[in-house]
């Protein structure tokens, strides 16, 4: 006799009700759905491929639905925050370039923002560092982003998408290495302005760039918009509309990919964004097909954005505030070796007065005083707001200094994204998340 014998049952808004009339519970249950109550927790991460970095996911499962997320990090250890109490404030921007290690420029860029706002130096920055600035922090969108649709697209199945990626990404590094001579983790942009001016041969790599990338655009497009296994992967997938985001604080793209064009580079401009061409994208859809749009339509934005910013390079002028007990020795001369000063700048300094010797050992060594205060300053990251806040105490060192990092605001929409999907979608909602972890763990 099978449990259909002597039960019913039927679908409620409370869940499967039973109608029993003899038998064994546990027989009637099983011979109608073998794995209703049955719920398994797994972990995803920290390390796995999809994770963007050491994130932890612990999912409870039910079959392949997932019913409760939660994420978990803390694995990098990086103590970055803590670290710049104990370094000049100059030196800081050595340290948070490492944070978001795929836009390390925008790191640096909000830290010296709110040093100069303590400083009361803002509008003495020149208008040359400003304009690198913006260069170097659209660049750095477009290589982030190209990371982005890189991995994005490998993790759910396009695996030469992630080559090509890459291949776009090294030619923004090389731009980068001519300009900063790092490809990475730069501290090129500090307070008062930025460390070197932008050699020639970087402008010629960034026209040919500026020629290149759009070609490179609509291959990817053609790669991935018509393709049926990707449609079906990102659309209506792990949704989350413009109140959902600004109930959890999401911001970027993903805020963007709902509908609210809120970009701080339009709504609270610094660096002089006010005063560039460019458009803010956004999609309706608030899915993970709406934030690949969202993204590509960004980098084309910033293409337009490098070259307004290039024009604007023709005007030669300096690159560092002119207060010389501010302004961190800029113009170095490189030795035979490629590495430290040259033997004829060493003696340049040595020959000067006693007191310039001094300075300069001092600014060196000890840094410049900060007057006591606190400021936040937001900039538009290639994630989000990326703020800083900054306190002093009116020593040579930063009181305390912390990031709101996007990567880390975001996460917390990853749960409402999965809850209720199938597993195989918390990769790819995670994934447009775009979270990195070195931004997370700071």
């Amino acid at each position: 006799m099978t449990a259909s014998n002597y039960a019913t049952e039927r679908d409620t808004d409370e869940g499967r009700v039973f109608t029993v009339t003899g038998g064994d519970w546990d027989q009637v249950v099983s011979g109608t759905d073998p794995i209703n109550d049955e719920r398994i927790v797994v972990n995803m991460g920290p390390q796995h491929p999809s994770t963007h970095g050491v994130l932890r996911l612990i999912l409870e499962l039910e079959g392949e639905t997932v019913r409760e997320a939660r994420s978990v990090i803390g694995y990098l250890h990086t103590g970055i925050e803590k670290n710049l109490e104990y370094r000049n404030w100059v030196q800081g921007s050595t340290f948070v370039t490492r944070m978001d290690y795929l836009s390390p420029l925008f790191n640096e860029t909000a830290y010296s923002l709110a040093v100069e706002k303590l400083l009361g130096i803002t509008d003495d920055i020149t208008e040359r560092a400003t304009t690198i600035r913006v260069l170097m922090m659209e660049l750095n969108r477009i290589s982030s982003h190209l990371v982005w649709v890189a991995t994005t697209a490998m993790e759910l199945g396009a695996i030469n998408m992630m080559l090509y990626g890459f291949r776009e990404r090294e030619y923004v590094l090389d731009i980068f290495e001519s300009i900063t001579g790092l490809r990475m983790n730069h501290a090129y942009v500090r307070p008062g302005g930025v460390a070197q001016d932008v050699p020639d041969e970087a402008i010629v790599k960034i026209q040919r760039f500026l020629k290149l990338m759009p070609k490179r655009l609509k291959e990817y497009e053609d790669l991935l918009s018509g393709q049926p296994i990707w449609i079906e992967r990102t659309q209506n997938v792990a949704v989350l509309d413009a109140t959902g985001c600004l109930a959890l604080g999401v911001t970027g793209p993903v805020l963007r990919s709902a509908g609210l064009a809120w970009d701080l580079r339009k709504t609270m401009p610094y660096c002089g964004y006010e005063t560039y061409e460019f458009d803010v994208p956004t999609h309706t859809d608030g899915d993970v097909w709406g934030r690949y749009l969202v993204r590509l339509a960004e980098i084309r934005e910033s293409l337009k954005l490098v070259e307004q910013a290039l024009d604007r390079l023709g005007k030669p002028g300096p690159v560092m505030v002119a207060d010389r007990k501010i302004a961190w020795p800029a113009q170095l001369a490189i030795g035979v070796d490629g590495m430290g000063n040259s033997l004829e700048h060493v003696a340049k300094i040595m020959g000067q007065s006693m007191e310039s010797l001094i300075h300069h050992f001092k600014l060196v060594t000890e840094g410049f005083r900060v007057p006591p205060g606190q400021v936040y300053v937001g900039i538009e990251s290639p994630r989000g707001e990326l703020g800083v806040h900054a306190v002093s105490d009116g020593g040579t060192r930063p009181y305390r200094v912390h990031y709101r990092e996007p990567s880390f605001v975001n996460l917390q929409a990853l749960p409402a994204m999965s809850e209720g999907g199938l597993i195989a979608d918390v990769i790819a909602g995670g994934a447009s998340l775009d979270p990195v972890m070195g931004g997370c763990d700071r």
